[in-house]
């Protein structure tokens, strides 16, 4: 590989790195400027850089934007409904005694699908508190499988944004990708229950006092009223998800959303964008062989089912739903807006960051570094799917967040693609798969974890580190079966 090209794109990750981290600029401003470091290291004439970043940007908004939008819209209105806590208590209640940790995980990969971790994890958490006080034991284990179960769907299944920015920047089938994302999670969830069975009962003496007496000092183990895998709690940590939504009229009861009710805005957009995807590969076959993908015409059915499967329509379908079946009639339209922007304005940044990945994926293509960094791979025996994975992992430890992670290894493998003969769907798989490794102190999410843990030093490496290492390393041969199988 030319001396060149390849400092360039060593100094364009090392950019993304050092400002994250040493500097009070954020990834959006790092991804930008290390598009900037690597075409000029390149020798791209300014002018060119310029219109490879806002070529860049703006292709992968046009694809993915809207939906990172409303995908978190969906999840907010699920957060302050108390949607999210009655799917938490149906999964607990169906899986019964004895099998609580299956249930927390569940639980945790289900929210977390459309909720961001953190918020996930502050909502659900008092559900682990409960079960552990009626127990008299098991909270450690109870809250590493919550919090790795949502650590699953959140790196690998839409409508999480940062899949959806991966889809986007490297032109994966979103539908494709949620059903390969979920087969990976299920695989995985017996790591998760296993690792944290494991490791649980030894870390619960390091809890801390004030976190162990929230826990288990009112504890009455199988009292009547305690709280658990059946019927209300009185933790006196959970709040009561309908208090946000404003005091019903005289004589109405107040708000309570059932499961089933509860996951149709989660179930329905993305059932209508697998539809899609499946339909479509039907349609396919019963043409025949086509020499090109703009010889395909869509049959009527077909089409319609690509236009309200088609992720904008599933996911406006679904927020629609949320709105009026989650929310009661008297909560004011001024709330329900503000909640809206609320979601808006925590999904600017992750949108910004999409397409700041995408501006840097177009400069590595344009300036002839991806082509050369494919010649350079080619030339040793490594399998391709590991490439994305190596830069996921790697900039995953160097700056914490698994969404800049994830999204940083798609720009560098999307000029790649071709040359390496990698399918776009398996190489998401692995950025998103390799951006789970070793969620230490430099990740936002470590903290709400072992802070409500109340886990601390080498207890929460042990615990939380050790346990989003353990599904890392879970996801690499299923990663290599993938691309054995898709190609």
């Amino acid at each position: 590989m030319d001396i060149q090209l390849l400092a360039a794109l060593a100094l364009g990750i090392t950019t993304i790195v050092v400002i994250v981290l040493r500097t009070r600029l954020d990834a959006f401003v790092a991804l930008l400027l290390a598009a900037l470091v690597t075409g000029a290291v390149a020798g791209q004439s300014a002018p060119d850089i310029v219109a490879s970043i806002t070529a860049g940007f703006g292709a992968t908004l046009a694809s993915i934007g809207i939906v990172i939008g409303l995908g978190v819209g969906i999840g907010k209105i699920l957060e302050v409904s108390g949607a999210a806590d009655a799917l938490a208590r149906a999964f607990i209640k169906a899986l019964g005694k004895g099998r609580e940790p299956w249930a927390m995980a569940g639980t945790g990969s289900l929210v977390s699908i459309p909720v961001f971790c953190d918020s996930g994890y502050v909502i659900m958490h008092p559900l682990a508190r409960s079960i552990a006080r009626r127990k008299g034991a098991g909270f450690v284990t109870l809250a590493l499988a919550l919090g790795c179960g949502m650590t699953l769907t959140h790196h690998l299944v839409p409508p999480t944004p940062g899949p959806l920015g991966v889809a986007g920047i490297l032109g994966a089938d979103l539908g494709g990708l949620i059903l390969a994302g979920l087969v990976f999670s299920v695989i995985l969830l017996p790591i998760v229950v296993m690792y944290a069975k494991w490791v649980g009962p030894k870390l619960e003496a390091e809890v801390s006092q004030e976190v162990r007496d929230a826990v288990y000092a009112t504890a009455t183990v199988g009292a009547p009223g305690s709280s658990g895998a059946s019927g209300d709690s009185d933790d006196p940590h959970e709040t009561d998800p309908a208090a946000a939504l404003g005091t019903p009229p005289e004589g109405q009861p107040r708000h309570r959303v059932g499961a089933a009710l509860a996951s149709l805005p989660l179930l329905v957009p993305i059932l209508l964008i697998v539809a899609n995807t499946v339909g479509t590969a039907i349609d396919r076959n019963n043409q025949g062989t086509l020499t090109a993908d703009s010889d395909y015409q869509p049959t009527t059915w077909a089409a319609a089912l690509a236009f309200i499967g088609n992720p904008v329509v599933a996911l406006v379908i679904g927020i629609i739903l949320a709105v009026y079946l989650l929310l009661p009639r008297w909560t004011p339209r001024a709330k329900v807006h503000g909640w809206l922007a609320d979601a808006a304005a925590s999904a600017g940044l992750i949108i910004l960051i999409t397409g700041a990945g995408g501006a840097l994926g177009q400069v590595l293509r344009d300036s002839g570094v991806g082509d050369a960094l494919a010649e350079a791979i080619a030339s040793i025996n490594l399998p391709a799917v590991l490439v994305p994975f190596l830069v996921a992992s790697l900039v995953r430890v160097a700056q914490g967040s698994g969404t800049v992670a994830m999204i940083t290894a798609a720009s560098v493998t999307a000029p790649l693609i071709g040359a390496m003969g990698l399918d776009p769907l398996v190489a998401a798989l692995a950025c998103c798969a390799g951006s789970m490794v070793f969620s230490y102190f430099n990740d936002s999410y470590f903290w709400v974890v072992t802070r409500f843990t109340g886990l601390d030093g080498v207890a929460a490496l042990r615990g939380w580190s050790g346990i989003t290492t353990a599904v890392w390393l879970g996801s690499l041969p299923l990663l290599l079966i993938a691309s054995a199988v898709i190609g």
